[in-house]
């Protein structure tokens, strides 16, 4: 299994009283008032350095993502924190950026450039993800229509890989896109063009594009395993519906994860960094949640009927109940013993080969994130990296230039000749 860093890069020093007296974490919390420059400017460097340890502790990758106007995850551009890890990621750990927004674009060749001097950048490690947005940032915060922002997404990544693979100059002339010259310099080192890695929290349509253009897809949700299994169970049907294999590896998951010398030192250590994470970076009313319109019908439905685990998180934390919030999968936290035996029961459950790895979380202090990462790494990703083994299978979304590890986190080279033991493909 992948482990890959995953940095949310949240605001660390919200004030006690923030949830009852705000009324959102995201876009509408007031900047001026609560968000300190200087404060960010040591984050910023925090989070670098905790990916940058995660590298040369032989993470498989370090992941960034997009969001704007909020304390729960401010990487306005993720590409610009990848450029910098490009640079400093000695131990060639997968760049993974997890991803751009395609429907903040316009146009989106924004996009393709961007991506692909990054990859040039890193050598071939990138794995560039193209996620359909929340609908606080796309919606709320960029302005888009909300029925438009499947259509946006949909002609931005037919754009951006028609800018990877058809010789330039081209004309494109979509909806949302009129380019009469589209000729990106330069191009992708990776060929045909990097892997695409969709990230989404449950629209059926996103399935589809990942069985239709052979891309992964990462369920990224806070609430673990249990609640992720009707999610998850709902893409491996839906595969199977359209004939495509079953190799784990086109699936991931995202878990908040807290490693400690044994169980009781990890409640002790991590519990007020959840609780601060659940009662504070997810203080979201419903009415920036979804936008009327973000969602087709299709996927509203499925989400109604998947039982959405919000209520049951939000009460654990404000309780601060360790024992719910580990019960329930919304944490993985004890030992590191503990740690990797309900990594792998989650990962068999859910049938996924890339493990999204929150290990900072919410307001948790450098120098216990770095306790984090250091723990699962030498302690945790030895005992899960070859759950999957036994199957055979190839990955085959992994960014080429990007380092295999060993068992230890240590650089193997770059073999891949290993082939899969499944026939069809979407």
């Amino acid at each position: 299994m992948k482990s890959i860093f995953f940095h949310l890069m949240p605001y660390r020093d919200l004030p006690a009283d923030f949830e009852s007296k705000y009324e959102s974490i995201w876009v509408t919390p007031p900047n001026t008032e609560l968000c300190d420059p200087q404060k960010v400017a040591q984050y910023y460097q925090w989070n670098l350095d905790e990916l940058e340890l995660a590298d040369r502790l032989g993470f498989d990758g370090v992941g960034v993502n997009e969001h704007h106007q909020n304390g729960y995850g401010f990487m306005a551009s993720p590409n610009l924190m990848a450029a910098a890890l490009a640079r400093r990621t000695p131990n060639n750990s997968a760049i993974m950026v997890l991803g751009n927004t395609l429907a903040l674009y316009a146009p989106a060749t924004r996009v393709a450039e961007e991506f692909a001097m990054l990859d040039v950048l890193s050598n071939g490690r990138l794995a560039a993800g193209f996620p359909v947005g929340t609908s606080m940032d796309v919606n709320f915060c960029y302005g888009v229509t909300p029925t438009e922002t499947r259509p946006r997404f949909r002609e931005a990544e037919e754009l951006i890989i028609k800018a990877w693979t058809q010789p330039g100059p081209f004309t494109f002339n979509g909806k949302f896109n009129k380019l009469r010259y589209v000729n990106p310099w330069p191009q992708p080192l990776q060929k045909p063009h990097p892997p695409v890695w969709l990230a989404g929290g449950g629209s059926v349509e996103t399935w589809d594009l990942a069985a239709r253009r052979d891309y992964t897809y990462s369920y990224l949700s806070f609430f673990g395993a249990k609640f992720g299994k009707k999610l998850m169970d709902g893409f491996w049907n839906r595969m199977d519906e359209l004939g495509v294999d079953r190799n784990p590896f086109r699936a991931g998951f995202a878990q908040q994860i807290c490693v400690s010398e044994t169980d009781e030192s990890a409640e002790k250590e991590y519990l007020e960094h959840c609780s601060y994470f659940f009662n504070k970076c997810l203080h979201i009313p419903p009415y920036f949640f979804e936008a009327p319109g973000y969602r087709t019908r299709k996927s509203t439905e499925f989400a109604i009927k998947t039982n959405q685990p919000g209520v049951i998180a939000a009460s654990a934390a404000l309780e601060k109940n360790w024992k719910t919030l580990n019960e329930e999968g919304f944490i993985i936290a004890g030992s590191p013993a503990t740690v990797a035996d309900k990594l792998i029961e989650a990962a068999k459950t859910l049938r996924v080969g890339n493990l999204h790895a929150l290990l900072q979380i919410g307001s948790m202090p450098h120098e216990l994130t770095k306790k984090n990462i250091t723990l699962f790494a030498e302690e945790v990703i030895p005992r899960i990296r070859h759950i999957w083994d036994d199957e055979g299978w190839e990955h085959k979304w992994w960014p080429k230039g990007a380092a295999e590890r060993s068992a230890s986190g240590t650089s193997i080279g770059a073999d891949r000749s290993k082939s899969s033991p499944a026939a069809s493909q979407a």
